[in-house]
């Protein structure tokens, strides 16, 4: 059973605003100049920030293209899916949850960042730090899930199957669903 959340508080919020406000003026200039013409200066003016708070938000212009906010969610959801759903399922069922949260703004801001993730031959390498992540956090909500391996190796075999599914079916696919979901299927499918 999932615990309600507390709201978040005022310096959270302003955090999650700023976040959201670099990414959609960043989005809105590569837009417009493409990505290698627009500059963090470029984007900090248009944010109304430092080029300094620019990099306490992200640590490089491509930086800013990771849809990473929605990663702790899935996780959450993952861990806290109905018990009696594989790990396979629960993790279909916690991206689902998490992405039909989404307002249309969201969902369209986290197109745009997948798009350009593949586009720009810069950002690909976070793509990969990315997916080592989140193996790391499936592995370890697998603790948390009942009837998975007690294993640490076994946990992140499992981790590492699903995220290599995961790249498999969404390279170039910006959000999940189709066919990210029949890919999972087709591996829990197989795991039985």
């Amino acid at each position: 059973m999932s615990m309600p959340r507390e709201p978040a508080g005022l310096r959270e919020r302003k955090k999650r605003k700023t976040r959201a406000t670099i990414r959609r003026e960043a989005f809105r200039l590569i837009k417009e100049q493409g990505f290698h013409n627009t500059t963090v200066e470029q984007i900090s003016a248009a944010a109304d920030i430092s080029p300094r708070t620019f990099s306490r938000y992200f640590p490089t212009k491509e930086a800013v293209l990771l849809s990473d906010d929605h990663i702790a969610p899935i996780v959450t959801a993952f861990a806290e899916a109905p018990a009696e759903l594989s790990a396979v399922e629960a993790y279909r069922y916690a991206v689902a949850k998490t992405f039909g949260e989404l307002t249309e703004d969201q969902r369209e801001e986290a197109v745009t960042g997948q798009r350009l993730m593949y586009e720009v031959p810069e950002a690909r390498g976070l793509l990969y730090t990315e997916y080592v992540r989140l193996i790391d956090l499936i592995a370890e909500a697998l603790t948390k899930r009942p009837d998975q391996p007690a294993d640490a190796l076994e946990r992140r075999v499992l981790a590492g199957a699903i995220v290599g599914v995961l790249i498999a079916a969404s390279h170039n696919t910006p959000l999940p669903g189709d066919p990210i979901s029949r890919f999972l299927r087709v591996l829990d499918e197989k795991l039985k």
